[in-house]
């Protein structure tokens, strides 16, 4: 009899780490846990080179190489799922999430952050429903301003970019995130973009023009309320004061409350940066071998198999995933033949593997990370992240792909349809 082998983990500090909850092109983040309180929180790997040259300050540890940060664990999804999900939101819900956002705006800006790349993929919701601002990755700060007192850095995603970003003269990055906060409540309550179309010149021009149509089950309130933040002009745009006092925006809203400020200890942070043995944290090399408790359950909701399953092509998140009876070389094996066949180039390391697309979409090229975790002998569990390119073209390949693996994708006796990829 084959006895199993132990998955070796990566211990940073006092956290054990477990499976990446996403990837980008500096940075990956991981779910890790606190083996002293069994608390869960995320974990951020960077190099300490990026971290040096951005000159990042955060509760950090280091190794000779990486940086960890440890961050909130952040896990009800994206406000993106929330909408692929409904389609639209009620008008009451989508204002209670608009409140949540401007509020976060607002605390960035008053620290001299201005996000620039604000949209709903960037927007996620904890436990509780509360949103949660993320991926500061283009973020600038005031001292980025130039002498003319405006940012100059062209960024951001087409569809929710201000139009004074497009025209290389100079910009206002608060003006800017707030008309990007404008293109997200118009999302949440229309279920579509007010600017969009294939051609990115003609979308350039729409955005500039902007000129746009509510729908008509917007409230007299909100029309007005949109079209005073999507004003095409920065100087005459609405401001964040204004919006907190506007009637509509007013409605049952909840001023945010901050906890006294103390100050920062820098002592990890130093401790990073110092080269002697004592500071560096004990890392042991990441074997994807089996899945444990805390990671199954973290991922799965009560661990109900609807959140294994995809029931719709419409739900499928950035991230998603299904499970096998089959054995884990032969899913590997399925899942390069099935991106092969449509037309993917495949890099493999052991269980992991990545796929990225040959044609370049609205984001470049498409990218998805796969890994295989063991659950039992006989039984895995299979993750798909989506770690480049357009979310909606993500959906588009899901659907294609997952037809090449109808074989692996376990099928439960009860109930065939209810387990479906």
């Amino acid at each position: 009899m084959n006895r199993r082998t132990p998955a070796t983990r990566t211990r940073v500090g006092k956290y054990e780490l477990g499976k990446t909850l996403g990837e980008g092109n500096f940075a990956k983040v991981k779910l890790a846990k606190n083996v002293e309180t069994s608390d869960f929180v995320a974990v951020k790997v960077l190099s300490r080179e990026h971290l040096l040259q951005h000159k990042m300050v955060e509760q950090v540890m280091g190794s000779k190489t990486k940086i960890y940060i440890v961050l909130e664990l952040v896990d009800g999804g994206e406000l993106f799922d929330l909408i692929a999900k409904q389609g639209r939101l009620k008008e009451d819900k989508a204002r209670m999430y608009f409140q949540q956002l401007i509020n976060a705006v607002d605390y960035c800006h008053s620290r001299g952050v201005y996000h620039r790349d604000l949209k709903p993929e960037n927007l996620l919701l904890d436990s509780y429903g509360v949103l949660k601002v993320a991926d500061f990755g283009l973020s600038a700060f005031s001292q980025q301003v130039r002498e003319d007192g405006l940012l100059h850095t062209a960024c951001g995603t087409p569809n929710y970019v201000a139009p004074e970003v497009l025209t290389d003269k100079g910009y206002d990055g608060t003006a800017a995130d707030i008309w990007s906060c404008g293109i997200i409540l118009f999302v949440l309550m229309a279920g579509y973009l007010p600017f969009d179309d294939p051609n990115l010149m003609n979308l350039y021009k729409k955005i500039q023009n902007g000129s746009f149509v509510t729908p008509s089950w917007f409230s007299s309130g909100a029309r007005k309320f949109i079209k005073r933040i999507l004003d095409p002009n920065p100087l005459t745009r609405i401001t964040i004061s204004e919006i907190l006092q506007d009637e509509w925006f007013k409605k049952d809203y909840h001023p945010p409350s901050f906890a006294e400020e103390s100050d920062v200890n820098l002592d990890d942070v130093d401790a990073a940066f110092d080269d002697s043995e004592e500071n560096l944290v004990t890392e042991r090399r990441e074997k994807p071998v089996s899945m444990n408790a805390f990671e199954l359950i973290s991922g799965s909701q009560g661990f109900s198999l609807e959140s294994l399953f995809n029931r719709e092509p419409g739900t499928v998140k950035r991230e998603t995933r299904f499970t096998s009876q089959c054995p884990a070389n032969e899913i590997v094996s399925k899942i390069e033949e099935a991106a092969k066949s449509l037309d993917f180039n495949v890099r493999k390391q052991n269980y992991k593997m990545k796929l990225q697309g040959h044609a370049s979409g609205r984001k470049g090229r498409l990218s998805v990370a796969t890994e295989v975790f063991e659950v039992a002998p006989s039984f895995h569990v299979v993750e798909l992240r989506k770690t480049g390119g357009d979310t909606l073209e993500f959906h588009k390949f899901f659907k294609n792909f997952s037809s090449g693996l109808k074989d692996v994708v376990w099928k439960s006796d009860s109930n065939d349809e209810d387990s479906k990829l």
